[in-house]
């Protein structure tokens, strides 16, 4: 289980990567590539809220269980997730703003921009130093076995073996990104 929520961080900052480079390109008074802004937000908007945050707060409820003072160094990741669901929808509402021709300043965009993104990987950080070693401590094999049995994992729309349509651009655009480091 922790090798799935540590494999979905990494897809996560792929995606991260992506729209800090669209944020950049924004706050250089470019255009963004809208569609692309789009299919990370309604992406965020959805398998992180829906199948990655539930597990690991399920197995955050487990470590509760086992061992408190473990539990209680993680911090509120709960909370931490509803945060992060906010700010998701808040950036959204903006970019469908400005989708919309609605005149919002342009630094604020690009703030808010930013402080989703950095956010969102403070918080990857956070539970993979603390967070995952200490239920890889604590849970006993038969704890993730009833963690798997009460939570749905459903196929990633993304990075799954049949990425939906509307995710099909945002897929190559990390492809691209990926091989553009690759060489450069």
């Amino acid at each position: 289980m922790v090798e799935v929520l540590k494999r979905e961080h990494a897809n996560l900052t792929h995606i991260l990567d992506l729209l800090e480079r669209e944020i950049d390109t924004f706050d250089r008074a470019g255009r963004p590539d809208y569609e692309i802004v789009e299919a990370i937000l309604a992406y965020f908007l959805g398998y992180p809220d829906a199948c990655h945050h539930p597990k690991e707060d399920a197995v955050l409820s487990k470590l509760r269980a086992r061992d408190p003072d473990a539990a209680a160094a993680v911090g509120d990741l709960e909370s931490e997730h509803r945060e992060l669901a906010a700010l998701t929808r808040r950036l959204a509402d903006s970019v469908d703003q400005v989708l919309m021709e609605v005149e919002l300043p342009r630094g604020w965009l690009t703030e808010a921009g930013r402080r989703f993104v950095a956010a969102y990987r403070r918080h990857m950080e956070q539970e993979e130093a603390t967070f995952f070693p200490a239920a890889v401590r604590v849970l006993a094999p038969q704890d993730w076995d009833e963690i798997a049995e009460r939570t749905t994992d459903p196929e990633d729309p993304l990075f799954g073996a049949r990425t939906e349509k509307r995710f099909e651009a945002l897929r190559r655009e990390i492809k691209s990104l990926a091989s553009e480091r690759a060489d450069g």
